[in-house]
């Protein structure tokens, strides 16, 4: 995965873009269409006090509503920390959108203000396919794409 390229697409692409739907949509293309063991790639917004609708994805149907207390998507809102997780059976209340998924990564989404606008979640039909080596990465790109999103 080459996460400078990913960098510089999407500085290019974002550049003076504020908008949170916007943003998300145009990471998720990218991103789905770089990773090549990413089956679906999206992002949970945050629409109400510990609660996570669907936004922009790529792939195929995800859940509608997670909240903050269920799954991997909801422990990375909960906790603001990456959630990398090689085997999602062995995860406790792993939410299975998809039964294929075998292994998740989900990254907090801040702006430079200190506001969770969602998470980002990438899910894999492969075991163990993502690394810490995603996760820091990814996060430098989320940090840099949403500073100054609304």
């Amino acid at each position: 995965m080459d996460y400078p390229a990913l960098a510089r697409d999407l500085a290019a692409l974002t550049h003076g873009e504020t908008d949170t739907v916007a943003l998300m949509a145009t990471v998720a293309c990218e991103l789905h269409a770089a990773h090549p063991l990413a089956d679906w790639t999206g992002f949970y917004r945050v629409v109400a006090p510990e609660l996570l609708k669907i936004g922009p994805y790529q792939g195929g149907h995800g859940c509608l509503v997670i909240p903050f207390s269920r799954g991997v998507c909801g422990a990375a809102a909960r906790t603001g920390t990456p959630q990398l997780v090689p085997d999602v059976e062995l995860f406790p209340g792993h939410i299975a959108c998809a039964s294929s998924t075998r292994s998740e990564l989900v990254l907090p989404v801040w702006n430079r203000a200190g506001r969770l606008l969602g998470v980002l979640d990438l899910d894999s039909d492969t075991e163990a396919a993502f690394t810490e080596a995603d996760a820091a990465a990814l996060t430098a790109i989320l940090a840099e794409t949403f500073a100054e999103a609304e």
